[in-house]
Formats: structure tokens, C-alpha cells, sequence
């Protein structure tokens, strides 16, 4: 079992927009005065030149347009609909919001079968909609897939119950806290565990300011260090700044680095950088227009590949 890939399925966006049904309990986004459509084509260059800077370190990203039609303005933000695991499982997510939930597409699973990758089964959790009962994928959770633990902060967009099951079902020790931000003088939930956390093979950089329960914090503090990760602690700004929006890949020659926006990365302290540094190198781009309309950053474009793919038959 392997913490990190290097492989990542990635959505070109085609109507990228700020989206309103989401911004009720996502408190990173913020609306930019520009056309809609030169939003988009900001979006698009920002896609375009992230997946340029991906592959040229060896990362295999497969790339798939979104549809113009229905119409999904955060379809750049695969991984919180979709998860793909080592033993072939797909596993598909309930979304709060009903215009993302239009982004869950069967051919995308079709396209990487013909890629060559194999999927021997489909759990689907996303009639917990009509409960309405959210899981965003690896938004909500975030894996230790090495140690078998999966952490998730609990929102509306992560249920408790339905987090256990999918831990029950993919074989992951449940890790639940809470995690807030202050946002107009009131301390409400993050939207996503994965911007104020990520954890990488040799190490995790987390929000612990987040975490107002002492005993929470030191509990996750303890699961983290038992399993020898070095905490790399950042401030509730620094996440601001999408500093825990981060994910470790595999590069051509087999090394680890980490990736993050621009933004992300010139928040990080001189000492913040070392400690990265002294595990891997740091990859990053600009990705202002997605962070601003869509309040979410790197990691979130990303969905891991680590499906099995089909042995050739000499």
C-alpha cells in the first residue's frame, strides 16, 4: 500500500463560475469583478498552465473536458465527487450542493477503462442526498492510506454516520474532530477537511489553531506522530491562503513532492519550507481566480488515481 501516485484524473473547466449554492458554507470564496466569461478563461489558463508544470515532472494526468452542458462551475473539483482505490474500487460521494452533483459523470469512468485501468467495483454513497446526507470525498476525508486511518472534520458536507460506514467499508480507523474558522467574528466549521490538513508520506501539515478542542487536537496530534509523521503546524491565515490545501505526488524518477498554489506557497515561513524541504520538493503554481471564485485550491483539482491497470500479455 502507497500514501502517494503518480497519477491524477483533472477536469478542464468549461463553465467555471463563482457558485452561489456553495458559498453558503464555503467562507474561502469571494466574487471578482470581471465577466463571467473572462473569469472562465482565467480558470482555464490556470488549469492549463498547472497540468503543463504536472506532467513536465513526469506526473500522468489524465485530463478530461468538462460538459458545457448541465452547466457545473466547480466541475474543476473532481475529488469531491469521485475516489479511486488500489484494489480497483471506485467509490462515488453525496454532494450538498444540487448543481455539484451534476459534476458525478459514468464517463469518466469509462474513459479510464479505456486507458488501461482496472475497476472491479462501483460503491456508490450518493443516495444519501436524498436524506440529505454529504460526504464530499476527499474533500471531507483525508487518508493515511499506508497506517489505514482516514481523518475528517465534521460539517454539513461530512456527515458522521455515513464517514464511519465508508470507513467500515474501505477498511480505514475513523479519526472525527472539529474544525473552524473565524469568518465575521464567529468561529463556524471548515467546509473541507483537506484545507486545513494533508498528509504526506513522511509528514502532515495541518491547521492545529483550528482544532479549538484540546483533546481532539491532541489526539490527532498523537495519531500523526505514532505513525511518524513530522507536523508541519500552520495559522488559521496560512490557510486562508490554501497553505493546507497541499498534495504529495510521485514525479517520473519515483521522488516524492509536494504540490500547492502559488499563493499557498508564499504564505509558508523561510522555516516552514525547510522542514518540507527536508522530506521533498515543493511544486507550485498560480491558481488566484480558482481559489477567489471557487474557494478551493490545488489539492481539490486533483483526484488520485490509484487503480490497478491491466497486465499485457506478451
Amino acid at each position: 500500500m502507497e500514501q502517494i501516485t503518480d497519477t491524477i484524473l483533472m477536469i478542464r473547466p468549461v463553465s467555471f463560475s463563482k457558485n452561489e449554492e456553495t458559498a453558503i458554507n464555503n467562507y474561502f470564496q469571494s466574487d471578482i469583478n470581471n465577466s463571467v466569461d473572462t473569469i472562465n478563461k482565467q480558470a482555464q489558463f490556470e488549469f492549463d498552465t498547472f497540468v503543463s508544470k504536472l506532467k513536465a515532472i513526469g506526473v500522468n494526468v489524465q485530463v478530461v473536458e468538462d460538459t458545457s452542458l448541465p452547466v457545473t462551475p466547480d466541475a474543476v473539483f473532481p475529488n469531491n465527487w469521485i475516489s479511486f482505490h488500489a484494489n480497483g474500487d471506485v467509490a462515488l460521494y453525496p454532494m450538498y450542493a444540487r448543481n455539484r452533483r451534476l459534476e458525478r459523470r459514468s464517463d469518466v469512468l469509462d474513459i479510464l477503462e479505456n486507458q488501461g485501468f482496472v475497476i472491479t467495483n462501483t460503491i456508490d454513497y450518493s443516495s444519501a442526498e436524498n436524506e440529505g446526507v454529504y460526504l464530499e470525498g476527499t474533500g471531507s476525508i483525508i487518508l493515511d492510506r499506508v497506517n489505514r486511518k482516514a481523518y475528517c472534520a465534521l460539517s454539513d458536507r461530512a456527515d458522521e454516520s455515513l464517514f464511519i460506514e465508508f470507513c467500515e467499508d474501505f477498511e480505514f480507523l475513523p479519526l472525527i474532530f472539529n474544525a473552524n474558522q473565524t469568518f465575521e467574528g464567529k468561529r463556524l466549521p471548515i467546509y473541507h477537511t483537506n484545507v486545513m490538513m494533508c498528509i504526506a508520506e513522511t509528514f502532515a501539515v495541518v491547521c492545529l489553531d483550528s482544532i479549538d478542542n484540546k483533546k481532539q487536537r491532541q489526539s490527532i496530534v498523537e495519531h500523526l506522530k505514532s505513525d511518524g509523521k513530522e507536523i508541519i503546524s500552520i495559522s488559521e491565515n496560512q490557510m486562508h491562503q490554501f497553505a493546507g490545501n497541499m498534495l504529495q505526488l510521485k514525479t517520473s524518477n519515483g521522488s516524492a513532492i509536494l504540490v500547492m498554489s502559488q499563493s499557498a506557497c508564499e504564505s509558508l515561513s523561510e522555516s516552514q519550507i525547510k522542514s518540507i524541504n527536508s522530506h521533498c520538493d515543493i511544486l507550485y503554481s498560480p491558481l488566484t481566480t480558482i481559489e477567489t471564485c471557487g474557494g478551493g485550491s490545488a489539492r481539490c483539482m486533483m483526484a488520485e488515481i490509484f487503480l490497478p491497470k491491466k497486465t499485457t500479455k506478451i
